[in-house]
């Protein structure tokens, strides 16, 4: 299931790419594009919201699941407008790995 994350998340951002050239009003992503980042990012923070509800609700997985995927989708789409690609993504969390989350925050800091 881990390994088909990556393809799903590489058609996502194709997807998303594409949708850079589409018409605002026949596409949902292109038109959080034609709004700007304030939109999109607002859009990511209401998604995380909803998220973090059923989280606290702790009562359905499945809604959960569904916010998480939600939360995914804008994220990816605010990081497509913004040039940046799962590998990305990918090598940085890569960069990251074997290293303490406290001495990574303190690497960024310096």
């Amino acid at each position: 299931m881990i390994s088909a994350m990556s393809d799903v998340l590489k058609e996502l951002y194709k997807t998303l790419e594409a949708r850079k050239d589409a018409d605002p009003s026949e596409s949902y992503v292109a038109s959080l594009y034609a709004k700007g980042v304030d939109k999109m990012s607002g859009k990511l923070a209401e998604e995380v919201a909803e998220l973090i509800c059923e989280a606290a609700r702790g009562e359905n997985k499945q809604a959960a699941t569904s916010e998480a995927a939600d939360v995914m989708f804008h994220l990816w789409v605010l990081l497509a407008h913004l040039d940046i690609c799962p590998g990305d993504v990918e090598a940085e969390l890569a960069r990251r790995t074997g290293v303490s989350g406290h001495e990574e925050k303190r690497n960024r800091r310096s």
